[in-house]
């Protein structure tokens, strides 16, 4: 099939990026339908070539200002800006879009990145975005909180303090990150953990169009680990060698089996990246010759900044030379996908 690249649909709003909206279902299926007749734009099933659009948490919390952890990049706009560009992208390449999967940051109030997991000898909890380490613990200035062991299932009170102090070691050893308490975000059932509405309804117009379901792929929700990864948690033993958590190994063989994976979302810096690392490791178990199936949309995707507080861009941009250096495509939106990796 010859490559085009389509036309954004009218009802597309860009000034509704910053915004939580109603989605009209009903109306997008028709609008889609009519595109879908008007363009001549066949199955996914007929793909010859199979492209996955693969999503890292592209969700209110993190795509909203003045939600929990919106990335703001440096211009102050970044994730708002980067869903633009990737709504465009979707609807411009309908027609060499297989199948888009998206991840969802999941959480429960009772998780160990949480304030409400620990206490001090006064009973307060932490306050967001303090790092425990594990002297803090030794030296009992932060204890687990008792009230979180009725929350947690088939768990005991002397499991929970032993793997505490062995995750918080651990996280350390690995130099990834020390165990930061966030403030409460993508929290289950709110706001918050819904797709962007610009974005949810390009995902549902690609549904209709293309006779393709959108691939909802929950991360994060184990209480006792953290997962910037979407296909690894960033713990999967306990401190007695039993496990606490699992790879998500469908989800890697299943964006494997892709001639192509396009990858965009939040946050560049933190479960973008850290996804990219681990899908990265898993191929090169394989073939390393699969890296070139790897394209990263680097336009759609921005690093966590906070003035004054922490700056990950640098680290990140680091990050992607290196994934670039091993081979992975780091494209621009608006190139036409048959222009990718043309000098």
């Amino acid at each position: 099939m010859k490559y085009t690249e389509l036309p954004i649909p009218e009802h597309f709003d860009r000034k509704k990026a910053d915004s939580v909206c109603r989605v009209d279902y009903s109306m997008i299926s028709e609008l889609a339908v009519e595109w879908k007749n008007k363009y001549q734009i066949l199955p996914s099933s007929k793909d010859k070539k199979k492209t996955c659009l693969f999503l890292i948490d592209v969700q209110n919390t993190f795509c909203i200002p003045g939600f929990e952890l919106f990335v703001a990049g440096r211009d102050q706009l970044g994730a708002v800006k980067d869903n633009i560009r990737l709504c465009e992208f979707i609807y411009k390449n309908l027609k060499n879009i297989t199948q888009i999967c998206a991840t969802m940051d999941t959480h429960r109030a009772f998780q160990i990145f949480y304030p409400v997991f620990f206490v001090d000898k006064n009973n307060n909890h932490p306050k967001p975005m303090t790092v425990i380490t594990a002297e803090d613990i030794e030296n009992k200035r932060w204890f687990v909180n008792p009230g979180v062991l009725y929350n947690l299932e088939d768990v005991g009170a002397e499991f929970l303090k032993n793997q505490v102090e062995y995750y918080i070691k651990k996280v350390s050893e690995k130099g990834k990150f020390e165990l930061i308490i966030w403030p409460y975000h993508a929290m289950l059932g709110g706001i918050g953990h819904s797709v962007v509405s610009i974005v949810e309804e390009a995902l549902f117009f690609h549904n209709m169009a293309r006779s393709s379901q959108t691939d909802f792929e929950i991360k994060g929700n184990n209480p006792l680990t953290e997962s910037y990864s979407a296909l690894c948690p960033e713990v999967l033993k306990g401190y007695d060698l039993s496990k606490i958590a699992v790879k998500n190994v469908k989800l890697i063989k299943k964006l494997l089996s892709y001639d192509r994976v396009v990858i965009a979302g939040q946050a560049k810096s933190h479960c973008v990246r850290w996804t990219i690392e681990d899908l990265l490791e898993e191929i090169k178990k394989v073939d390393k010759g699969l890296t070139e199936k790897i394209y990263i949309l680097e336009d759609c995707t921005s690093s966590v900044v906070v003035p004054g507080v922490a700056d990950f861009t640098d680290s990140a941009n680091e990050a992607f030379l290196r994934f670039r250096r091993e081979g992975v495509n780091i494209v621009k939106s608006a190139v036409p996908m048959n222009e990718w990796g043309k000098k």
